[in-house]
């Protein structure tokens, strides 16, 4: 089969020499301007590899450049969803990750915080009484539009409320109250633009906890942006979170399933209806060292009645285990690193196993169904700014908590790639270093 475009006869000229040279038994007669399209092992390719392949060989050789389009096929896809995320920390002096979103027509560009334990996503407006940051002008935006009482959407923010035709919510976040309307707008994170995004515009927040510009729920629930873009990222995500400390946008947000990890270890993400946003995991053990600690069943068992068990949590700072088992592995990281030294253990803050001598720490291993992960020295070690004071970056889970609830936070899967495969119900974890 002939293709016909039209090319300058020098071009044609050389061509043709070159296929003549290589196979004087081509075809080298003058159709004028008319291109002969060829397969790449055709004899009178010029592009012919100079020694002859076996057909094996060829084929092999087919299935490599087929791997490399595929390659390049998916990173042309994944790219449209690969979102940056900083350390709000040093940016807008949060204790969150932080991602940029784009608000309205024409957008607006806020800093959400990241939160895979909420859900419905909520930004501060114009007028917002105790928001101190940059807010959102919906008066500036096109696409901007209030949730009315009568939407099904309505029924699925917390403690929601209709004093007028239009529908409004609270809750509680951390120490903090946040009142907000419900509404929708246009909302993109990296160029993909999601219409109609159903979110709270905050008009009042009380309290220390709430991220100054808002927060993108990446929970389980109807609101979350999981639910809301069900169709555009099959309810698949995954991130890396560079070190508190770093400046940059250096960690990611990967959106839908394509460009995930390939070489990831997993475990089954456990449904808890009492808590249906969060996303639970079996933990079973927790090795320090070489040693795997005695803790008591209960105290890591998985239990839809209570609200008991493990979960993966990004807006958590640092890991909290409930008594037994922080005792359990606290004590044994004292007797590792103390040794035959008997170093003397100090308390900073609400951490409990601080040193004021340099130290070696030993591995901590957290043994989940079908998955390891262990933790390097930087995700287990928090010092002081003046750096005289080092300290277990991991504490007992309070007291007040209604349940027995152990959290891996954010400081422990710092440099870990981290996916969340919801139609699998699966959890997967690998080390990657997005600290720069």
């Amino acid at each position: 089969m002939k293709t016909t475009l039209s090319f300058s006869p020098l071009l044609l000229f050389l061509l043709f020499s070159l296929v003549q040279g290589l196979n004087p038994k081509c075809d080298t007669q003058d159709h004028g301007s008319t291109l002969q399209v060829f397969h790449v092992f055709s004899p009178c390719s010029p592009f012919r590899p100079s020694k002859a392949l076996s057909w094996e060989e060829s084929v092999l050789q087919l299935q490599a450049k087929d791997q490399s389009r595929m390659q390049f096929l998916a990173s042309l896809v994944a790219g449209r969803s690969v979102v940056p995320i900083a350390s709000g920390r040093q940016i807008i002096q949060s204790p969150t990750y932080i991602v940029r979103a784009k608000i309205g027509t024409p957008p607006q560009t806020l800093l959400l915080a990241m939160d895979t334990s909420n859900d419905a996503a909520w930004i501060p407006c114009t007028a917002c009484e105790g928001c101190t940051s940059t807010l959102f002008a919906p008066e500036k935006s096109t696409t901007f539009k209030n949730v009315n009482c009568g939407a099904p959407e309505c029924n699925q923010v917390p403690n929601p409320s209709c004093g007028s035709s239009s529908c409004s919510f609270n809750l509680t976040y951390g120490s903090s109250t946040i009142g907000a309307n419900l509404v929708q707008d246009t909302v993109t994170l990296a160029t993909d633009p999601i219409p109609a995004y159903t979110f709270g515009c905050v008009a009042k927040t009380t309290g220390p906890s709430t991220p100054p510009q808002g927060l993108l729920g990446l929970g389980r629930g109807p609101l979350s942006l999981l639910s809301q873009t069900q169709n555009l990222y099959q309810s698949t995500f995954s991130y890396c979170l560079p070190s508190f400390k770093s400046l940059n946008f250096s960690g990611s947000l990967r959106l839908g399933p394509v460009a995930q990890p390939i070489r990831i270890k997993y475990t089954p993400l456990l449904k808890n209806p009492r808590r249906s946003s969060l996303y639970y995991v079996n933990l079973v053990a927790i090795r320090v060292g070489r040693r795997v600690v005695n803790i008591p069943p209960e105290a890591l068992g998985f239990n839809p009645a209570t609200g008991a068990g493990t979960i993966f949590d990004s807006g958590t700072v640092f890991t909290r285990l409930v008594a037994p088992a922080y005792v359990a592995v606290r004590d044994e990281f004292r007797r590792r690193v103390g040794g035959k030294a008997n170093l003397t253990v100090t308390s900073l803050g609400g951490f409990d196993t601080c040193y004021t001598v340099p130290i070696v720490a030993p591995t901590i291993t957290f043994i989940f169904s079908g998955m390891n992960v262990t933790l390097p020295q930087d995700n287990i070690l928090i010092h002081s700014s003046a750096g005289s004071t080092t300290c277990l970056a991991m504490a007992s889970a309070p007291d007040n908590v209604n349940s027995v609830l152990n959290v891996i936070a954010n400081m422990q899967q710092q440099n870990h790639r981290v996916l969340f495969d919801v139609p699998n119900s699966r959890l997967g974890v690998a080390r990657e270093l997005c600290t720069k």
